[in-house]
């Protein structure tokens, strides 16, 4: 066989193990969700936060996408310095659908003060997220579990 032979087929047998481990998992796209998540409600970015909500979001509180959008105006028009604390208690992946329960802290400010809005130093709030992939794409479908700030 000629080097360019042996070439290609290196490439061809290597690629797919290259993109295979270069590919990042179901689980680490939901992470990363998360992380844009709070740094999109910190930097006050609607735009970035609803990128990550899904157009038929729904909860059992008949919240919808547009009902998210504008609470999320009033939310940072009202509140200052709003810093997200989570930890992602656990994710399970199901085909095309998936749950993260992850306990959360939020503080900011309102005019002069500074608290607690989500959960507080002693207990943070439990909330469970419906996600469904979208092309390559992870999006909330629901929550359970979010106080209504807004």
């Amino acid at each position: 066989m000629s080097k360019k032979t042996v070439v290609y087929l290196a490439v061809l047998i290597l690629s797919p193990l290259i993109i295979y481990f270069l590919w990042p998992s179901d689980e680490s796209r939901i992470k990363e969700l998360f992380r844009e998540g709070a740094r999109a409600i910190e930097q006050e970015k609607i735009d970035d936060v609803m990128s990550l909500v899904s157009f038929n979001y729904r909860d059992d509180q008949g919240i919808a996408y547009i009902t998210i959008k504008e609470g999320m105006g009033r939310v940072f028009k009202q509140m200052s310095g709003i810093k997200i604390d989570y930890e992602i208690k656990n994710i399970t992946i199901k085909d095309r659908t998936a749950t993260a329960d992850l306990d959360i802290r939020v503080t900011a400010s309102y005019g002069q003060d500074t608290g607690y809005v989500v959960g507080d130093a002693a207990k943070p709030v439990s909330m469970k997220f419906f996600l469904e992939k979208e092309r390559a794409k992870w999006l909330v479908m629901k929550t359970e579990g979010l106080p209504l700030v807004f």
